[in-house]
C-alpha cells in the first residue's frame, strides 16, 4: 500500500501516526501547534477528524460520557469542533512543509467531499464508520487507500469493508475501550488479521495512554501505529486518558526504530560468539593450581581450581586434568598448559 511516496507494509517501517482526534477542543492554533509537536517527536503522520455536525449529527444526540460543560449535547460539541475549508487547506500545507502525511477520518459524506478537495493520501475509517458501506464504497472510488479501524467490528462486519473498499488497504486492531487495559489490547488480532487478510498491511489503534502497547506491536511487526496524542495529561478533552503526550511519543518512535532495526538483523549466535574470542579469553576462567606444588606431583581436585583470564586449559576441561602429573614445579595460582602436564 502507498501513501502518497511513502511505502506502507511488509519490509517497511512502521508508519506511526499520531491521532489529534479533538484534542485541539476547536482551536485552530492549537491544532497547528500539534502538527509542529507530532513532527518534532517523529511521527509519520498526523490525523485528525473532519466532523460537519449538520451532515453526521441530530441535536438528539447525546454525550455517551458528559464531558464538556460547554456544549449541551454531542450536536454542539462536533459544531464546535468544525474548521472550515480554507482553515483544513492550512493544516494540510502545515503538515506538508513539515514532511509529515495529512490524514483526517471523515464523519460524513459531505466530509470526504471535503477532505477529498483538501487532498488526503488515504482514507482513515474509524471504528464507528466501519459498517457505513455507502460511504466506503464513495472512499473506494476515489482510487487511495484506505484504513479500517475495526474497533467495534465482528469479522463478518470487516469482511464486508474489507470487501466494500477492496485490498488497497490497511486493517488495524482497536479496542474501544478509553482507556483501554492490556488486558483488552489484543495483540494476538495482529497475527489473525495477517492470516485472514494475507498480502494487506496490519496494525494497531492504540487506546491505551501509554507507550507499552505500541512497542509491543513492533515487536510483532505491525506495519500501521495510530495514537493518541496530547501536550499534557492535564489537557481538557475525551482522550486525554488514551492518549500519550508529545514527549512519550518521541519516546516511543525512538523504541520503535531500535526495534525494527534489532528484528532487521538477525544474529547468529555461534558466528557471534566466535567474533568474541578475545572478550572470551579476558572473561573465560582456566585451571589453575590452588598452592604451590612440585614436579612430580599427581593432580588431585583438591589441587585444583578455575580462575580468570581464560588463556590457560578451560575452565570445562577441569576433570580432564586430574590424575595427571606435573612435569614441574608450580607455584600458587599458575594457570596449567599442556606443557605442565604429564
Amino acid at each position: 500500500m502507498k501513501l502518497g511516496a511513502r511505502e506502507v507494509g511488509a519490509g517497511q517501517p512502521c508508519l506511526v501516526v499520531a491521532e489529534v482526534a479533538q484534542a485541539h477542543d476547536g482551536s485552530l492554533g492549537a491544532a497547528h501547534a500539534d502538527v509542529d509537536a507530532a513532527a518534532k517527536a517523529g511521527a509519520d503522520a498526523i490525523k485528525f477528524q473532519t466532523h460537519i455536525a449538520s451532515a453526521e449529527s441530530t441535536p438528539g444526540e447525546q454525550f455517551r460520557v458528559k464531558f464538556s460543560k460547554q456544549d449541551a449535547n454531542r450536536y454542539d460539541y462536533w459544531k464546535r469542533m468544525e474548521f472550515t475549508e480554507a482553515q483544513w487547506h492550512g493544516l494540510k500545507a502545515h503538515c506538508d512543509e513539515k514532511g509529515l502525511l495529512f490524514l483526517s477520518s471523515p464523519f460524513s459524506m459531505q466530509a470526504v467531499e471535503l477532505l477529498g478537495r483538501v487532498g488526503v493520501p488515504a482514507w482513515k475509517v474509524g471504528a464507528g464508520e466501519v459498517s457505513n458501506l455507502p460511504m466506503l464504497q464513495a472512499l473506494r472510488k476515489t482510487g487511495l487507500p484506505v484504513i479500517l479501524s475495526s474497533g467495534m467490528s465482528p469479522y463478518a462486519e470487516l469482511d464486508a469493508a474489507v470487501e466494500a473498499v477492496g485490498r488497497n488497504c490497511a486493517v488495524l486492531q482497536c479496542t474501544t475501550s478509553y482507556p483501554c487495559p492490556p488486558e483488552r489490547l489484543g495483540l494476538n488480532v495482529l497475527g489473525e488479521l495477517r492470516q485472514r487478510y494475507p498480502g494487506m498491511p496490519v496494525g494497531l489503534s492504540d487506546h491505551s495512554g501509554t507507550i507499552f502497547a505500541g512497542l509491543a506491536a513492533a515487536a510483532l511487526g505491525c506495519d500501521v501505529l495510530e495514537l493518541h496524542m496530547v501536550f499534557s495529561k492535564e489537557c481538557f478533552g475525551p482522550d486525554t486518558s488514551s492518549s500519550v503526550t508529545t514527549p512519550e511519543l518521541a519516546q516511543l518512535v525512538q523504541g520503535i526504530r531500535f526495534i525494527e532495526k534489532a528484528r532487521a538483523n538477525p544474529v547468529n549466535k555461534d558466528a557471534a560468539a566466535e567474533s568474541m574470542g578475545e572478550l572470551r579469553r579476558l572473561f573465560g576462567k582456566s585451571v589453575v593450581v590452588g598452592r604451590a606444588l612440585p614436579a612430580g606431583h599427581r593432580l588431585t581436585e583438591v589441587d585444583l581450581a578455575v580462575k580468570k583470564p581464560g588463556t590457560g586449559i578451560p575452565a570445562a576441561r577441569l576433570a580432564e586434568v586430574v590424575g595427571r602429573t606435573l612435569k614441574r614445579a608450580v607455584s600458587q595460582d599458575t594457570l596449567l598448559s599442556e606443557d605442565d602436564l604429564g
